[in-house]
């Protein structure tokens, strides 16, 4: 007999949806993290004034309807984003032509929204290959969606499969600003107080490291002790799935969708100042690089803190991990001096979190499809096999690649395993 109803491996937010849920519909039910924490690429960093910070997933809006749900559940106070005052751009340019650029780009992006799949002109292609055939559109705002598609997806356009950035762009059906809100006690506080409604039921620090599936069980192998459930949800990114190895081999389509996918490459930097300086100015903190391609920052302070968040993604954020990290502070607050003036350059905290090639995710914000072949690779890890389902966010039915995805898909893998026979 079998130990346990269902064996979790990953304690993220998928992770520990699925198995809040199932525990709550009565289940036996562990879990198994591979980090000595909780919230995979949710995590977090106390400053040398006892602050604490979100260094990895953080924000949300009020479309984010699980996740503001979850929030309010387990008692965490929203924080609005600062957003009053005026962007900056960096190389500067007048803020006329800014809004102008912004304007093209959402026409841009609606347009790849709208391509339909079925059409032939369209196979095989990658993004940076349909961005070079909208020949009607400004150079400034093809550059700009290029920039948009290195931040936010994390790879460059010319590595992304078209059919995979339309269907993805297709389910985040945010109408607030993505970045609307944060919680004040972070983001990996809320993973924290999931994860202690599961008591012992979680493990830390126990990486799986194979799976065998045989006719009645599934056998999970955790640092060499062998763990047997009904079902295994594996409720980590595709790229650390492929990692964990699986007998007998997985299904040939299988293992090609699994195959699929690679690590987007992002950098976050939070870097404190002494006083919102830049409010003074009548700016909001937030700043849009056009060049280089794939940085954006805006202000993330909150009660005592005052600080900018910066992100860096795709091909910027591979080269930065090639560097120094003390050269990239450099780099960042004198940007971040030019942008916004004042103290720019003077901050007070420097914190960098690089996720490009993270040993337990190996990127951030997710996994992306590169295979320009594998246009049914998501659908295919979602059917999974009889006793082993595949979940994370980058499956998630709305807004995959945030946590709001990663809520969504635990309580989606909750609800495809069986439940016991009264």
């Amino acid at each position: 007999m079998a130990d346990h109803d269902v064996i979790v491996i990953g304690a993220g937010f998928t992770g520990l949806t699925a198995a809040t849920d199932l525990m709550a519909a009565g289940l036996d039910v562990i879990v198994v993290e591979a980090r000595n924490r909780v919230g995979g690429r949710v995590e977090s960093e106390y400053l040398s004034n006892g602050t604490r910070i979100d260094t990895g997933g953080q924000f949300l809006c009020r479309d984010m309807t699980h996740l503001l749900e979850t929030a309010e559940r387990h008692g965490a106070h929203t924080v609005f984003s600062y957003v009053d005052g005026e962007q900056s751009y960096r190389p500067a340019i007048p803020h006329e032509q800014g809004d102008a650029i912004w304007d093209g780009l959402e026409q841009l992006r609606e347009r790849m929204r709208s391509v339909d799949l079925t059409d032939p002109a369209f196979t095989g292609l990658t993004v940076g290959q349909w961005i070079d055939r909208q020949t009607d559109m400004s150079s400034d705002v093809t550059a700009s969606f290029r920039r948009l598609v290195k931040g936010l997806w994390c790879r460059a356009p010319e590595d992304v499969a078209l059919a995979y950035l339309v269907s993805n762009d297709r389910r985040i059906t945010n109408i607030y600003p993505e970045l609307e809100m944060f919680l004040g006690d972070t983001m990996h506080a809320l993973a924290d107080r999931l994860a202690a409604g599961l008591g012992d039921r979680l493990r830390l620090s126990a990486p799986a490291t194979s799976i065998t599936i045989m006719e009645d069980e599934v056998e999970v192998d955790v640092e060499g002790r062998a763990l047997t459930a009904g079902h295994v949800i594996i409720a980590v990114p595709p790229v650390m799935a492929r990692r964990i190895e699986i007998s007998p081999p997985l299904p040939a389509k299988l293992g090609r969708a699994l195959a699929a996918w690679e690590p987007g490459c992002a950098i976050k930097l939070q870097i404190g100042y002494r006083t919102p300086f830049w409010r003074d100015k009548g700016l909001s903190g937030s700043v849009m690089w056009s060049d280089p391609q794939g940085i954006y920052a805006c202000d993330a302070s909150h009660d005592d803190y005052f600080g900018i968040v910066v992100f860096l993604g795709g091909p910027l954020a591979s080269e930065w991990h090639k560097q120094p990290q003390g050269e990239l502070a450099n780099f960042v607050t004198a940007e971040l001096g030019a942008a916004l003036g004042g103290s720019g350059h003077e901050p007070v905290s420097v914190c960098i979190r690089d996720w490009v090639n993270d040993a337990w995710s190996d990127g951030a914000y997710s996994d992306v499809i590169t295979d320009l072949e594998a246009t049914d690779a998501e659908a295919v890890l979602l059917e999974g096999l009889p006793r082993l389902r595949f979940a994370c966010s980058e499956l998630s039915p709305s807004f995959p690649g945030y946590i709001e995805g990663a809520i969504v898909a635990g309580k989606q893998a909750a609800k495809s395993i069986p439940r016991r026979r009264e």
